[in-house]
């Protein structure tokens, strides 16, 4: 071991939203506070590997269907839009640490000790030994991966192999129908590749309303998708120019690629938490309290390596309130009850509240109001008319329940409800929405036109 030593107030592993929220918020309360990041460049999975790149191929996509009426484009030539981005983001990202004063250390974290960690450089050479009061673990996650698969297989594909692809397929299936399978089916087949998509459940995305699922269905089986509920795979067969899938039914899916998207695993491999008594649950997720302290309490853990809600912006917050309760041994502060679900098909998803599925099974006495897109004079204009918004409120006090969107801007028309839903009854009230003068025309026109549709039906 290098005889190179460095002691710190709080160390925190992993530079994604998680781990940056955490390494912010210890520096600005004026604590002493070093990053380790394995990989080359800070941003973590999130900038290089999940939701920033796989937006941004998105845009890509959307913009060729929009501005070129969908002709197909090389795969990997939109993929450079994506490494533009992370480049921009990287720069970003980097200059929030260099301005408050936070050591930046590349290399894989393990610890020695529960106040030691040695830290091993991605080039090689001496190993460097640092010193903490207190840690936060925010090294996120990366995709599931069966022991009896060969991933490094050129044909056999994950979330983050995919980025990488340097062919263009003209067919691919995709195994596994969860946000990702989701927004990758519909990435592939809006530039005209022929997607396959094998789901081990009997719906889409079930924790969504039944009737934005059966949209979201209805969109892509209209686009050319095929959809194949409540199958499981039986074995792979990987060759030199084509993948067969064999499912438990005895059917064979022949296709170009295999895009495995059956879940992910958390990143503590080989960071020696289990010789330091700290609690693992399944996936290697880390078990924490609610002020995410680990079984060490001076040990915390933020963001996808603790699992639900597996979300960035739920990871950043967690690690601001996780260093909050480090500094000050106390966290008024929680993760809302109410966050949105954003999934970036084409059209998107967001949702916030309660479906319908759940209302009925709690008994509440809910009404529905809903506004179409094609009547809307914004989506009108822009041609941009596949959609709804849909508001469930309380029959009697008319406060806001659900929200769910399916259409074009639905992750941003989201945030004008999450606002009226996160005041308390008087103001989270349907009549809010009917009384508000929204810009015209706008897509946020919709929550006006769906409160006046849900009034209708109470009156």
């Amino acid at each position: 071991m290098s005889d190179r030593k460095h002691a710190y107030q709080a160390i925190v592993i992993g530079t994604g939203p998680g781990g940056e929220g955490a390494a912010m918020k210890l520096a600005k309360e004026g604590w002493r506070v070093a990053v380790v990041e394995a990989a080359p460049a800070v941003g973590g999975n999130c900038t290089h590997r999940g939701t920033i790149p796989s937006k941004a191929l998105r845009q890509a996509v959307q913009h060729r269907v929009e501005c070129q009426g969908g002709r197909p484009a090389p795969f990997p030539e939109l993929l450079q839009a994506a490494h533009s981005v992370i480049a921009r983001q990287v720069a970003l990202r980097q200059g929030f640490y260099d301005r408050n004063g936070v050591d930046v250390i590349h290399g894989h974290a393990c610890f020695v000790d529960p106040h030691t960690l040695e830290v091993e450089p991605p080039e090689g050479g001496g190993r460097l030994c640092l010193r903490a009061e207190a840690f936060v673990i925010a090294t996120g996650s990366r995709p599931y991966h069966p022991p009896e698969l060969d991933f490094t297989h050129p044909r056999l594909l994950d979330s983050d192999k995919v980025l990488q692809l340097q062919d263009n397929p003209r067919s691919i299936t995709i195994y596994g129908a969860g946000v990702i399978g989701c927004e990758y089916t519909s990435i592939f087949r809006n530039l005209g590749i022929k997607v396959n998509l094998v789901n081990t459940r009997n719906q889409l995305l079930s924790f969504l309303d039944d009737e934005i699922i059966d949209a979201l269905s209805y969109h892509m089986r209209e686009q050319g998708v095929i959809i194949r509920h409540n199958e499981h795979y039986a074995r792979v067969e990987l060759g030199t120019r084509e993948v067969v899938l064999h499912l438990q039914s005895n059917k064979r899916i022949t296709c170009d690629y295999l895009l495995w998207a059956q879940g992910r695993r958390a990143n503590t491999d080989g960071m020696g938490l289990e010789a330091l008594g700290i609690e693992l649950a399944p996936r290697g997720t880390i078990v924490v309290n609610e002020h995410y302290q680990s079984s060490l309490p001076h040990i915390y853990a933020v963001g996808d390596v603790v699992g639900y809600p597996n979300l960035a912006s739920a990871a950043y917050d967690q690690g601001r309130f996780a260093a909050t309760h480090l500094v000050h041994g106390s966290c008024e502060s929680h993760l809302v009850e109410h966050i949105p679900t954003g999934i970036y098909t084409l059209p998107e998803i967001s949702s916030i509240g309660k479906t319908e599925r759940e209302l009925t099974a709690e008994r509440v006495p809910y009404e529905v109001g809903r506004s179409l897109f094609k009547h809307l004079a914004r989506a009108q204009i822009t041609g941009k008319t596949t959609g709804m918004l849909k508001i469930l409120f309380h029959r009697e006090t008319l406060e806001i329940l659900g929200i769910h969107c399916f259409g074009n801007q639905a992750s941003e028309i989201i945030h004008i409800g999450q606002v009226v839903m996160s005041q308390p009854p008087p103001a989270n009230n349907l009549h809010y929405f009917i009384n508000t003068t929204f810009n015209y025309p706008t897509m946020a026109e919709a929550y006006r036109v769906a409160a006046l549709n849900g009034l209708n039906r109470v009156r």
